[in-house]
């Protein structure tokens, strides 16, 4: 869900504006998951600039604020959302922790990185949503330490039904600053892509996983 349809289309092109979101869909990335992609996207390039990332801390402090109060504790998903969680929780003057992919192999064996207490009321920051099932799964361990989760607030998504399901089966509320619909849509006025480029995009976010059957060697 979309919060605010001007800062969609601000945090939209910043991204652009910066190459955290590329668009080449005549030569597409290859994911880990093994899905040739037309776009990818490295969020972590926001917070090598200050103007960036201190909008998109103060936007997401605003709709945290709007949407939940203030909760007790910032969290952020390891890796990529443990800069920008702190600079939100900074902001907010809130406790930041921060949540592996999976526990430590020694020590205390922490999923949950930082001091966290049962009952408290968190916010998850994360900087992109896919599939979401690592998203989910910081949930899963923020919760099982004794959180109460109000909700998530994510850089971008790229929409999939699957993650929209995914959320929803998980009864997590997902806000974004952005997402696919207005980045393509901003991408095609400001003539990063062309109108034909854009009708690919789109195509590959209907079956994203069968989309390199379609691309010619």
């Amino acid at each position: 869900m979309i919060f605010n349809k001007d800062t969609a289309e601000k945090t939209a092109e910043l991204l652009l504006q910066i190459n955290a979101i590329k668009l080449n869909p005549s030569k597409p990335f290859l994911w880990a998951s093994g899905w040739n992609s037309p776009i990818y996207c490295d969020n972590r390039l926001t917070l090598s600039f200050p103007a960036i990332r201190n909008f998109i801390r103060d936007e997401f402090s605003k709709q945290i604020e709007d949407k939940y109060g203030k909760p007790d504790v910032i969290a952020g998903v390891a890796t990529g959302a443990i800069g920008i969680g702190i600079l939100v929780a900074e902001e907010l003057g809130l406790p930041f922790v921060y949540v592996r992919p999976e526990p430590k192999k020694h020590g205390r064996q922490n999923q949950v990185e930082g001091f966290l207490q049962k009952g408290q009321n968190v916010v998850v920051v994360e900087d992109l949503i896919s599939t979401g099932n690592s998203s989910l799964l910081a949930v899963e361990a923020l919760k099982e330490a004794g959180a109460n989760v109000k909700g998530m607030v994510a850089i971008f998504s790229y929409g999939f039904d699957v993650a929209e399901e995914n959320f929803k089966k998980a009864n997590v509320e997902l806000n974004t600053l952005s997402n696919y619909d207005n980045l393509l849509n901003l991408a095609v006025a400001k003539k990063y892509i062309t109108e034909e480029e854009q009708e690919t995009l789109k195509e590959w976010r209907k079956n994203p996983s069968e989309w390199n059957i379609n691309i010619e060697n």
